[in-house]
């Protein structure tokens, strides 16, 4: 699974003009599944974003995490993360889990995420969504547990 996670100060999700998701502090996660993904690597990954320490503390470093700070998760579904770019000038996409298995793992973390965390936000699996946000420094990771390794 891949994680591509970006502190943010405030984010939102809008549909066909409705706002659908909106957090404060915290971060925007926008998540993909590839194939061989299982739970396993769903839970990994989710353990890892929870307590990733991309906060700053009292002395100015990252030494805070998501859990620590109890700031807002928002998790956006996003394929395009599994995109092969390494010939032609269009992505193939061959590495994303097909859409049944990747909408049932999204759906998975987030249950999983809000037993864990007090406040997540989604996006909405196969819609075109428009997200927006603050970009908090600008802080950005790419996370990544992939089936090969996570077995």
């Amino acid at each position: 699974m891949i994680a591509l996670l970006q502190r943010v100060r405030q984010a939102s999700v809008e549909v066909d003009g409705e706002k659908i998701a909106q957090i404060s502090q915290g971060l925007l996660v926008l998540l993909c599944a590839e194939k061989g993904d299982t739970d396993k690597e769903a839970n990994q990954l989710l353990t890892k974003l929870l307590s990733y320490r991309v906060f700053a503390d009292e002395d100015g470093k990252m030494n805070r995490s998501l859990a620590q700070m109890e700031g807002g998760l928002l998790l956006v579904p996003q394929f395009t993360l599994a995109a092969d770019t390494r010939s032609g000038t269009r992505p193939s996409f061959t590495p994303a889990a097909p859409p049944a298995e990747a909408r049932a793992l999204f759906d998975y973390v987030v249950e999983q995420a809000r037993q864990r965390h007090p406040l997540v936000e989604t996006g909405s699996f196969g819609a075109d969504m428009q997200v927006s946000l603050i970009n908090d420094g600008p802080v950005t990771f790419w996370l990544q547990v992939p089936a090969s390794i996570a077995a």
